[in-house]
């Protein structure tokens, strides 16, 4: 008789555990242990437990392939979350087997040794089946669906309550996600009726009435600094949407600046003919936003503009704006507003400039270009590669509560009776239109920080922490990414004959990035580059990106006259006429104003489970060399971290964002 020593992890979180029957059978090349029953004396199986069982076999079993696990109903249907199962066969090493799954109802799972394999390094029939069996349940499962035409494609759930347990929330994030939105809701609303619900507010420091808790130290900065030019550059580069810059070679022929319009802006000796040569010009172009619908809310129309923005690097004060237009098209109502206008007028202005912010930050930079890309990859992912491929190993921790957060955002921001169709001047059809043209426009070129950049033309845009801590994390995620590659892939000819893999890129291609004919991605990968570099993508996005756009949204849209979420009177056609009552009348009312800090503050606020870049809670690499080269990631994550730290050091404001951890592995929020 055979004696294998078989250990069984139960998952940490609330409800992991089970009191259900638990069996378990050994599966080898030469046969099958005993169906075998798995109780120790007391409880098994408890939250965080590690238990450990003897299983026999009247014959060797030879090399171990499979590990099935069984649950059977004990009185009560209880759901179990199983960690991993060790096998220690009689006088043999052990074997780890990464499950990370869980068992709902009378279930049968099977898993495999950790050992990450391709497709054609899996020599018995018997796994090749298995492999095969997994992708036809799993995508049964998880299906493609079209939320709304013309953006991608995401996964068929109509609520969170239709996904899988598999990528649910756990207990503790459900129950902190909604405590966290009831309680800013609760606040901001015992402060509406602090203020007994006045419809305007009557001056900007009436603002100050709603910080309570809900602040920052950024935010605050904010509120005192928020005014002036150089703070309006500054976020330009490292707000919540550092990407929008670019270099202006040539002024574009419907925003007709002249040089002597901003000749009070320059530096001495110098006109905009010479620093536009001099490559010190740049442009915000808010063209996206003209002819979008606007919302009503409450029987009032909203109101949007389409600036353009015009910026100089000025030798002593920084990034400063020197001209803005509110419309696209030029004209006697649309005049060009200056910093030697009125006080007021100018301060207007690039309060409509920050209003676009608002809208193309948190529907574009935000929800598509990270929470909806990366769906697109978590979807292909889930279909098309099994738990022991390679890439569905190297992938899986940066997928984690994507489908689930996504799928919240669908059905409670930007649905047609959402947060965004209560307070935002896009809300309603205006968001799909929105995202609809971004959409068209889209290019995997630009989810590139090392290309985008360069094609902006901001390279040398000094003070520009976003971009400097972009490609520092670019570079650290590309050289981690290729580093797994090559352990798995000896060639390019490896990558093209790997048949899942291939399935995959023609998933994320053809189901996910629909109607997307000059987006440049190519429905085969051909080399361990092209694969390399799609791999960064996915993770850079999951992970930096989305940190850059979603983690100061709270800082910068806190303090409501900076970064307003809607406007209720027209962009202004006479700068002479513009007074504070005007701005006061435009900006959001007191219970708009209130709900958008509430929102930002619950949708930025550090999580209090969050997994931070390179720290993996779920072992699926098992092989010494991973193992090295995911050490080897986290040392020079902590070297950019204390580069970070000592680059900040001192400073006033300073940017944290993208802090390695501060960054979450993946979109759960």
């Amino acid at each position: 008789m055979e004696v294998y020593t078989v250990t069984v992890a139960t998952g940490t979180s609330e409800y992991s555990g089970t009191n259900n029957y638990i069996f378990v059978t050994l599966v080898g090349e030469k046969g099958e242990s005993e169906r075998t029953l798995l109780d120790n004396p007391g409880l098994d199986f408890c939250r965080g437990a590690v238990d450990q069982y003897k299983v026999t076999s009247p014959f060797p079993l030879g090399s171990l392939l499979l590990v099935r696990l069984e649950k059977q109903r004990y009185w009560v249907e209880d759901n179990w979350f199983c960690r991993y199962v060790t096998v220690e066969p009689p006088g043999g090493h052990k074997m780890t087997f990464p499950c990370y799954r869980w068992l709902v109802g009378d279930v049968k799972v099977e898993i495999r040794e950790g050992t990450a394999k391709t497709l054609r390094e899996d020599s018995s029939s018997q796994l090749v089946a298995h492999r095969k069996i997994e992708l036809q349940e799993k995508q049964k499962i998880y299906r493609w669906v079209t939320w709304a035409p013309g953006i991608p494609r995401c996964i068929d759930a109509k609520t969170e309550a239709d996904l899988p347990q598999d990528v649910r929330f756990e207990n503790e994030k459900r129950s902190d996600f909604e405590h966290s939105l009831h309680y800013a809701l609760l606040e901001l609303s015992l402060k509406k009726l602090a203020i007994r619900f006045g419809k305007s507010w009557n001056d900007l420091d009436d603002f100050k009435r709603i910080f309570w808790k809900l602040r920052s130290p950024i935010a605050e900065y904010c509120m005192e600094h928020w005014k002036e030019d150089w703070f309006f550059g500054y976020q330009c580069l490292n707000g919540s949407n550092p990407r929008m810059i670019q270099r202006c070679k040539k002024l574009p022929e419907n925003f007709p600046v002249t040089s002597d319009m901003v000749q009070s802006s320059m530096a001495p000796r110098t006109n905009l003919d010479k620093e536009l040569k001099a490559g010190n010009i740049y442009l915000l172009d808010y063209a996206i936003m003209d002819g979008i619908p606007t919302n009503t809310i409450k029987g009032k129309p909203q109101y949007i503009a389409a600036p353009l923005c015009l910026l100089y690097q000025h030798p002593d004060e920084g990034l400063i704006p020197i001209a803005i237009q509110l419309e696209q098209t030029s004209g006697l109502d649309t005049p060009i507003f200056l910093p030697r206008d009125p006080p007021l007028a100018w301060l207007l202005a690039k309060m409509w400039v920050r209003h676009s912010e608002f809208q193309v930050f948190q529907l574009l930079s935000h929800l598509l270009r990270t929470h909806l890309v990366v769906e697109v990859f978590c979807v292909a992912t889930l279909r098309q590669l099994p738990a022991v491929h390679p890439i569905y190993k190297l992938l899986a921790p940066h997928l984690r509560y994507t489908l689930e957060i996504n799928c919240r955002g669908r059905t409670q921001l930007i649905s047609a009776d959402g947060i965004f169709k209560r307070v935002v001047s896009t809300g309603g059809d205006g968001l799909l239109v929105l995202a609809q043209r971004e959409y068209k426009v889209l290019t995997y070129r630009s989810l590139q920080p090392c290309i985008d950049f360069t094609d902006r033309g901001v390279s040398q845009l000094p003070n520009y922490f976003y971009r400097e801590h972009s490609l520092m994390l670019w570079e650290a995620i590309h050289s981690f990414v290729s580093g797994m590659i090559s352990l798995y892939y000896q060639s390019d000819h490896d990558v093209q004959e790997d048949l899942e893999l291939q399935a995959w890129i023609r998933d994320i291609s053809q189901e996910g990035f629909t109607e997307l004919p000059d987006f440049g991605l190519h429905s085969k990968l051909s080399t361990r580059e092209e694969l390399s570099t799609l791999l960064a993508v996915a993770i850079f996005t999951s992970t930096a990106q989305h940190a850059a756009t979603n983690n100061g949204q709270f800082d910068w849209c806190a303090w409501v006259p900076n970064t307003p979420c809607t406007m209720r009177q027209p962009p202004p056609t006479d700068k002479d006429a513009v007074t504070m009552e005007m701005i006061m009348a435009t900006l959001p009312d007191v219970s708009q104003s209130c709900v958008q800090m509430a929102i930002t503050w619950h949708l930025g606020r550090a999580q209090p489970d969050a997994i931070p870049l390179g720290q993996y809670m779920e072992e699926h690499f098992t092989e010494s060399r991973a193992v090295e080269l995911i050490d080897r990631f986290r040392t020079e994550l902590k070297e950019i971290e204390d580069h970070i730290l000592s680059q900040n050091e001192g400073l006033e404001l300073q940017y944290l964002f993208l802090l390695p951890s501060r960054i979450e592995n993946s979109i759960t929020i």
